[in-house]
């Protein structure tokens, strides 16, 4: 029997969120359609410039995405100190980028002088929409309603696009979160989608390799490291005074996911190289483990991932006595 969401979703146990949303019946509905010969590939471009506009509206930053042909992959970060911190006039502007609002939030930002009451009113409302603009469950919610009226749109059809909801794993340490955003940007190469990452489509590998700039004699090469700015930022190791963002050097997970994908090619399976990525040494993951969690994350570990005490901790925040793939956890996370 599913959970309701609060008891999948805590910001106390951790910000990061692994979401899933996959078509109804799992049905190529972004890809091809075998019956027509027809293809609704340009739907994953519809998926990517979705996700990333409404990062820029929410508290909530992509660190990972993969959109296949029938189902997407999500990585999210719920910065509810950014949400905190927003103005009454923030909050409205952003509510106002993806829904209508009401009439008090368009006379106040038009300058218009509102009563006691009706301040009060809109203080209500705008803590409401705070709320939501932080939400994982709003931000998947606007994310596959514009999709789904799009579609059945182009396909002159109603009824479901996605599956009832969206499936949600919380990552509550940096070992699951590496091993997810690895699961996540390697998809279209299980998949045979793509050769390489920087080939993978619609996918977060790709726009950040394509982010790195720089050439030197006619080479590329990198020159200097930046970020998309609709992206969450890798920020380096832990250290004192650590900026906000993804606690990995960005070479390093590059490093990684690609030593990573080179072993899910069949004629690569089963041979590991001496040569351990430093990612993987520090976290403290033995590679065999690695590789079987890439190809199976989903599968080995339901709705709380990360090391055994971080699951018991978890699980005591959220209610519950236990939690299933708990023998999975310990198999890869444990030192």
């Amino acid at each position: 029997m599913p959970r309701p969401r609060d008891s999948l979703i805590s910001l106390e146990a951790t910000p990061y969120y692994h979401c899933v949303s996959r078509c109804v019946r799992r049905a190529f509905l972004c890809g091809e359609d075998t019956a027509t010969g027809r293809s609704f590939a340009h739907r994953r471009g519809w998926i990517e410039e979705r996700l990333l506009g409404l990062s820029r509206s929410f508290a909530v930053q992509i660190c990972a995405y993969a959109v296949m042909s029938n189902h997407t992959h999500v990585v999210l970060y719920v910065d509810r100190a950014a949400a905190d911190a927003w103005s009454l006039d923030d909050i409205i502007e952003r509510w106002h980028s993806v829904f209508s609002g009401i009439s008090l939030s368009h006379r106040h930002l038009q300058g218009a002088a509102l009563c006691e009451a009706e301040q009060g009113k809109l203080r209500e409302v705008a803590e409401i929409w705070r709320e939501r603009l932080m939400s994982v469950s709003w931000f998947m919610r606007c994310l596959n309603e514009r999709i789904a009226r799009l579609a059945n749109a182009e396909d002159g059809c109603t009824g479901r696009f996605w599956e009832g909801r969206f499936k949600s794993q919380a990552l509550l340490d940096e070992a699951a979160l590496a091993a997810c955003l690895a699961y996540v940007d390697l998809n279209p190469i299980r998949a045979d989608m793509a050769q390489t990452p920087e080939t993978s489509d619609h996918t977060s590998i790709q726009k950040r390799i394509r982010d790195l700039k720089g050439t030197v004699d006619g080479s590329t090469s990198i020159r200097k490291l930046t970020h998309p700015p609709e992206l969450f930022p890798f920020v380096g190791n832990p250290r004192q005074e650590m900026p906000k963002g993804l606690p990995f050097a960005l070479m390093d997970y590059l490093e990684l996911v690609d030593w990573t994908g080179r072993h899910l090619r069949d004629d690569k399976r089963g041979s590991i190289p001496g040569s351990t990525p430093p990612l993987l040494q520090r976290l403290h993951i033995e590679p065999q483990a690695w590789l079987q969690s890439t190809t199976r994350f989903e599968t080995q570990f339901r709705n709380l991932v990360g090391r055994p005490a971080a699951v018991q901790g978890a699980c005591a925040r959220f209610g519950r006595k236990w939690a299933w793939g708990t023998s999975h956890c310990k198999a890869m996370f444990s030192p």
